[in-house]
């Protein structure tokens, strides 16, 4: 099935050699901006997952989702899934792609990791982040979390095996995104089940699931800078129960803001992947963001 499967799914994008491997990049629209949306843990075929996104901030900008190895089109690697490795891959398929910075990145979830190391190490590649409830170093500590547990490196042997197959079959849901809103065409959410029945929790995300805690720990006395324009979109809270603490994941971002001329943080009622029912709001804020950023230049 797999390699049935794999000639009746062509790529979305184009692939580029980046560090022998090859690695999966869609670019859609025109502008003054380049978003390079970052994927979160697990989405098993990013550029499908982000299509309404993308074509949403396509309208006035150029759009680029890059899959990191082990996900959808790209190939999976024995490469160590540490925050340095991912970053330098990016930056290489980006400009393997022709794609120059500086760049606004736009991480779901655990990418966030990734952006907040490719800001302080690459200062001059990154004009702006906008996060989509994006993962940060300070988020344990400041929620009182332990270490992510581990998971046993056998289960991506799930995968090769076919069982990862069989659990997309009997529960697709699972392994796509979220249509209650209508944002995905059918053809979209049919390849969706695909990739994520060749691709899903492969030995290359396992390893990655295993090294979160080192990568927070590496990038754990990393700040973003105060001129650096920042966005924050997160879950409003509406459908999560309140914390005894008071504590919010709006408080938490709020911690990043050092410079409030041009960082902030927008609230939206929905769920960790907000981009599943909040594109078009989305698009419309980081629109107005990036109008005010480059009014301030």
């Amino acid at each position: 099935m797999t390699v049935w499967e794999k000639g009746r799914t062509p790529p979305a994008g184009d692939l580029v050699t980046a560090d022998g491997h090859k690695m999966s990049i869609y670019v859609t629209g025109r502008g003054e901006n380049t978003i390079v949306l970052l994927p979160g843990l697990g989405t098993a075929a990013p550029i499908l997952d982000f299509m309404p996104l993308a074509q949403a901030l396509a309208r006035e900008n150029r759009v680029v989702v890059v899959e990191p190895l082990g996900y959808g089109w790209s190939d999976t690697t024995k490469e160590a899934r540490t925050v340095e490795n991912s970053v330098e891959e990016l930056r290489s398929a980006l400009k393997a792609e022709g794609l120059d910075g500086p760049y606004v990145l736009m991480p779901h979830s655990i990418s966030g990791i990734d952006a907040l190391y490719y800001a302080n190490t690459y200062p001059d590649e990154v004009c702006a982040v906008i996060g989509i409830d994006c993962t940060l170093p300070a988020m344990p500590d400041y929620f009182g979390e332990g270490e992510p547990a581990q998971v046993p490196a056998v289960l991506g042997l799930l995968n090769p095996v076919g069982i990862i197959r069989w659990s997309c079959m009997l529960n697709p849901d699972a392994y796509i995104s979220d249509n209650s809103s209508g944002l995905y065409t059918p053809g979209n959410l049919a390849m969706q089940k695909r990739i994520a029945a060749r691709m899903g929790q492969n030995a290359t995300v396992i390893d990655q699931m295993n090294r979160i805690g080192d990568n927070l720990e590496i990038t754990k006395d990393m700040k973003f800078d105060s001129r650096l324009p920042l966005l924050f979109f997160t879950r409003d809270g509406s459908s999560q129960e309140a914390r005894e603490d008071g504590k919010s994941s709006g408080s938490f971002y709020q911690t990043y803001v050092t410079n409030e001329e041009c960082q902030r943080v927008v609230p939206l009622n929905g769920g960790h992947y907000l981009h599943w029912t909040c594109s078009e709001e989305m698009a419309e804020e980081v629109g107005v963001f990036l109008r005010t950023m480059s009014d301030n230049r």
